[in-house]
């Protein structure tokens, strides 16, 4: 029997456009009142999750800052904070690039240093408490993660060029075509859902989770119903055990009605 549900969002959970769909809820209720613990596991940050969940905010773990902050029930399961130094240095890495953008993912608030409109539209799908400042070093708060938006593709740009220096100390992972994130090697989405299995004392064959790309294939490992979206890249498709239909098609909550 399945205890636990881990699924990503974006690109997995929701459309294309962010949205989730109506039905979803219904479901979501089923599974609840059978007792099964449903996570979401993001890049985006706590607030943002919440805020899609609102109305199930004790019902729901939050598994955000891809893995960085667990919460369940208002309690605070897990953080990883970077080293603020390391955060000064990838800082001063970062404006050696061009043609990119980056977020301080911090615990009270996102913070970017652009008032680029592009950017802003994109960045408010993920960050829904966020703050301008002039220079990225003056956000006084504890940072989970930096994400950096960078339109010529990570792979061969910012990815590029940080994996080298900064690949013994922090992990980098490429969660979208265009989002490079930067954490800590303590957190990862598949970490945070050995927690909850150790946690509720739910072993991997009672765990399914859901993903589509590369920052959510360690979650695979701790799940016997491991499903990669068929809007997944090819090699992310190959770590999961099954394969659901595209995000476009609504293959969770197909595959979560079975359950029910």
């Amino acid at each position: 029997m399945i205890k636990l549900i881990v699924c990503d969002m974006d690109g997995t959970l929701l459309d294309d456009s962010g949205k989730l769909d109506e039905s979803f809820f219904d479901v979501l209720n089923k599974l609840l009142e059978l007792g099964i613990i449903f996570a979401v596991a993001s890049g985006r940050q706590y607030q943002q999750l919440y805020s899609n969940f609102e109305n199930y905010a004790n019902h729901v773990a939050y598994i955000a800052e891809n893995g960085s902050f667990v919460i369940m029930d208002g309690n605070e399961l897990y953080t990883s904070i970077i080293d603020k130094e390391d955060v000064r240095d990838i800082i001063e890495d970062i404006n050696k690039l061009s043609h990119i953008n980056a977020v301080l993912c911090g615990k009270n608030a996102a913070y970017f240093n652009t008032r680029d409109k592009s950017f802003l539209e994109e960045t408010k799908k993920y960050y829904y408490n966020y703050k301008i400042v002039e220079d990225l070093n003056k956000a006084n708060d504890d940072i989970f993660k930096i994400s950096i938006y960078d339109l010529e593709g990570p792979e061969n740009n910012s990815y590029k060029f940080l994996y080298p220096k900064w690949k013994d100390r922090l992990r980098l992972t490429i969660s979208t075509p265009e989002w490079l994130d930067i954490y800590n090697y303590s957190a990862s989405k598949g970490k945070a859902v050995k927690l909850l299995q150790q946690k509720f004392k739910i072993d991997e064959k009672e765990t399914m989770v859901f993903g589509d790309y590369y920052n959510d294939v360690d979650m695979f490992d701790y799940a016997y119903y491991s499903y990669a979206m068929e809007n997944s890249p090819d090699d992310v498709k190959e770590k999961a055990r099954f394969i659901a239909k595209s995000n476009l098609d609504n293959g969770v909550i197909e595959i979560l009605k079975n359950l029910i």
